[in-house]
């Protein structure tokens, strides 16, 4: 039964404090991206050292989520979202002014990321502790939304950046946002915590953080590594061994860490596998994406970015309204149909060549737009409902935990099969066969040294783009099957009927 409480008349002014606050999280993920190019050469760094100040955030953030979750639980989720935004903010501006080397630019991620794992399972547990039962859905969607919309716009403000200014603008453009969420937050979000007091599982969040940072190390290095080499190998071992670990130590813990009996609710378990494949189809789509419009139809970061908005402007309005959605069909049938349109826009640009009008691009867009807002607004309503509220870091932490490991499963698995596809077509005229190796394994590579080659260059040029433009359409076959695998196991066992509101105590 839910207690009496007393809900803030202001909760949708501290709504959007949260939304901000959430955007600011999403952005990190996907802005540096397009400055990657400029940085690259004013740093001189290697494309070891590129990936690395890429994987170094995704890897602390994904990894520490747990853990972040379960501290503002602990100690206070309005502390926990101020001082993850203050380390974001101090290491943004630090790389801006500072940084000077690839390893220094490393290290600041890494620290972003630990700031962003405090403020994103916050932002959703404060969500929901401020809002009433008959209004969580609609907030939660509106939550989900901005979350969706935030590596569109994280691409769009890194092209925008560049363009007009230079790599370091990425970084710094992030301190006036953050000091208005910080200054917002103070006055406006309540303090909120787990009030039984429960110890910390100390030992469950050494575990949970090992467990996780392996298995993100690990696919975010496969498809580099290759997913025979030894650390790969090392890091999915060392992944299986502590997760095993984490289990065992939770079924006995007195005061777990994540009670394993939450998986036992179904609506909970289906609700983060179809985040976690949903998330799978919409970053593999949107890693290709860019490469597509810049490199095989040679626009700007920023023009290529301005592509993307069909996507958010789908996502949006879906995710905002499908608490209507459910009340009227249910959940089940909403985040099936959400999944269905997802596979339709993914067959629908297996269509797509290297001369398709964008005009037909720009449905796909909107079709997974469309899909993934009235999926990853209901599937984390469903989990969000299933957790009692002194658990509801852990809970968002979960979430987001799956939001992550569905998102690298798609760029790593999605660009395997991309690049294996484009290898095998990629047609390399004889006097330029010296380069093979480089060609073979770098479709940016490709449009380089081609553009240097005179008619065979061109050539090669060509064949570069239809390999790819192949690799890419090979890729979207597999994607449009994981949305219709999730569809499927949604509508066989997602509950329809709306689960009694969890207690507040456990």
């Amino acid at each position: 039964m839910e207690h009496e409480v007393n809900y803030p008349d202001n909760r949708w002014m501290i709504l959007g404090v949260m939304s901000l606050s959430l955007v600011i999280v999403m952005l990190n993920n996907v802005t540096l991206n397009v400055a990657l190019p400029e940085l690259s050469k004013d740093l001189k760094a290697d494309n070891s050292q590129l990936q690395w100040i890429m994987d170094s955030y995704a890897l602390v953030f994904g990894g520490t989520l747990l853990l972040m979750g379960a501290l503002g639980d602990r100690f206070g989720r309005k502390g926990a979202l101020q001082i993850g935004l203050v380390i974001v903010a101090c290491a943004s501006v630090w790389t801006a002014l500072y940084a000077e080397t690839s390893n220094q630019v490393i290290f600041a991620r890494a620290a972003m990321g630990l700031g962003a794992a405090l403020v994103m399972p916050s932002t959703l547990s404060v969500v929901l502790v401020v809002f009433p039962p008959g209004e969580r859905g609609k907030a939660i969607g509106i939550w989900a939304a901005m979350a969706g919309i935030g590596a569109p716009i994280g691409l769009l403000v890194g092209g925008w950046a560049v363009e007009n200014y230079d790599w370091q603008m990425v970084f710094l453009i992030n301190a006036p946002v953050i000091v208005v969420a910080l200054i917002l937050g103070a006055i406006l979000v309540p303090r909120s915590k787990d009030a039984t007091g429960k110890p910390l599982d100390w030992l469950g969040a050494f575990l949970s953080v090992v467990a996780l940072g392996s298995l993100l190390y690990g696919i975010i290095e496969g498809p580099s590594l290759g997913w025979g080499d030894q650390n790969v190998l090392v890091a999915f071992v060392t992944f299986f061994i502590t997760g095993v670990a984490f289990v065992q130590w939770q079924l006995k813990c007195e005061y777990p860490l994540l009670p394993m009996e939450f998986f036992s609710q179904r609506q909970y378990s289906i609700g983060l596998m179809a985040i976690a494949l949903a998330m799978f189809v919409m970053f593999s789509f949107m890693f290709m994406q860019m490469l597509h419009f810049q490199l095989v139809r040679g626009l700007s970061p920023l023009e290529a970015a301005i592509r993307f908005f069909p996507l958010p402007l789908g996502l949006m309005p879906a995710a905002a309204n499908s608490d209507k959605f459910v009340a009227k069909f249910g959940r089940r049938k909403v985040i099936t149909f959400g999944l269905c349109l997802v596979a339709a826009g993914m067959m629908l640009f297996a269509l797509v060549d290297r001369s398709t009008a964008y005009a037909q691009i720009a449905v796909t867009f909107a079709l997974l737009g469309l899909g993934m807002g009235l999926t990853m607004a209901p599937s984390t309503t469903a989990i969000m409902e299933a957790i009692p509220h002194n658990k509801a870091g852990v809970g968002s932490a979960t979430n987001d935990a799956s939001r992550e490991i569905g998102g690298a499963l798609g760029i790593a698995i999605g660009g395997s099969i991309l690049n294996q596809i484009y290898q095998s077509a990629l047609v390399i005229p004889e006097s330029l066969m010296a380069y093979k190796d480089v060609l073979m394994n770098s479709f940016p590579s490709a449009m380089r040294i081609g553009a240097e080659n005179g008619t065979d260059g061109a050539l090669l040029i060509v064949s570069a783009q239809d390999a790819f433009v192949e690799g890419m359409v090979g890729s979207c076959y597999i994607t449009a099957a994981v949305a219709v695998l999730a569809a499927i196991i949604v509508w066989t066992m997602m509950p329809d009927e709306q689960p009694q509101e969890a207690s507040s105590e456990e």
